[in-house]
């Protein structure tokens, strides 16, 4: 399986910044320790594009990502300060997801150890996200002529605001997230199908929600690619979830989405996106048991 990292651009935040930028590195690191990925490819990815941008960002908001000319407001609402390095990572984050989903396409899976980016939308950035990975893959692809439907499985403990506002009325897209209905961000913008979950849902609760979900999206196919947000922060632990799920119940769904896929023969690219448990490790080990998994996937789809 290809595993895509980005952790060589990490950002130089503030002390006592909430972001745990760390998270990337010792994912990675936790990895190549790891025996069960001795057969696993770690790439860097390449940057995307402006073109490959620009399929989903205004004009105006890249130039000013780019050029460092983004306002002081906007600068507050990413939640990064600017830097030449914001923006390279931010590339390369969004060149991930998309490489990811090339290497998807042939091999059924991949993994990017970032990306996961839903809050970026066509002309601002939000929540610690620059540019939208999912959105920027998904338009390129279709571009290329290499994919026609695709859908978001975003099941980040934070609605997919950006993601919807860019993709939610594009009928060979469907968006689906399943969030914490009084979690950031307070106004969402309508996916496909939202699934509201209040404070202190259960792994059962979880569970039964993200089946049902699941059946609906089987009624949208075909999808010619999945995009899965495997977001760490609806951990019972993480500081900004507000729900109560184990890490039992995060590999749980992390293998009912793999088997989806793998069982309907769609492509499948994985992005890691939130996690702010007070504990790194915690995260390490949540983003990690999702790697795991697809690689054991990725060895029943070829």
């Amino acid at each position: 399986m290809k595993i895509y990292y980005t952790d060589h651009f990490e950002l130089p935040l503030p002390a006592g910044h909430r972001f745990p930028m760390v998270k990337y590195r010792k994912l990675r690191q936790h990895i190549v320790r790891s025996e069960c990925h001795r057969q696993d490819s770690l790439i860097v990815p390449p940057a995307a594009t402006d073109e490959q941008l620009l399929s989903c960002h205004t004009e105006r908001y890249v130039k000013a990502v780019c050029n460092g000319t983004l306002s002081d407001r906007e600068i507050r609402r990413i939640g990064f300060p600017w830097s030449p390095q914001m923006v390279e990572r931010s590339r390369r984050s969004t060149g991930a997801t998309l490489a990811a989903s090339r290497a998807a396409m042939t091999d059924g899976v991949s993994v990017n150890l970032a990306g996961g980016t839903h809050h970026a939308m066509r002309d601002t950035g939000e929540g610690y996200c620059v540019f939208n990975d999912a959105a920027v893959t998904i338009r390129t692809l279709q571009r290329e002529a290499l994919i026609q439907r695709a859908c978001v499985i975003d099941l980040d403990v934070h609605q997919g605001n950006g993601t919807a506002e860019i993709l939610g009325d594009d009928q060979t897209v469907f968006t689906l997230s399943l969030h914490g209905v009084k979690n950031f961000p307070l106004r969402k913008s309508p996916s496909d199908l939202d699934v509201d979950l209040d404070d202190g849902t259960t792994d059962a609760q979880y569970m039964t929600a993200l089946q049902t979900a699941l059946d609906h999206l089987d009624s949208q196919q075909p999808f010619d690619l999945a995009i899965f947000l495997a977001g760490a922060d609806p951990y019972e632990q993480d500081r900004l979830g507000r729900l109560s799920l184990s890490k039992k119940g995060l590999a749980e769904r992390d293998r009912t989405v793999m088997r989806w896929c793998r069982d309907r023969d769609i492509p499948l690219a994985i992005a890691m996106a939130g996690g702010y448990a007070p504990d790194v490790d915690d995260i390490v080990s949540i983003h990690g048991m999702t790697v795991k998994l697809a690689s054991m996937h990725s060895r029943l789809t070829t």
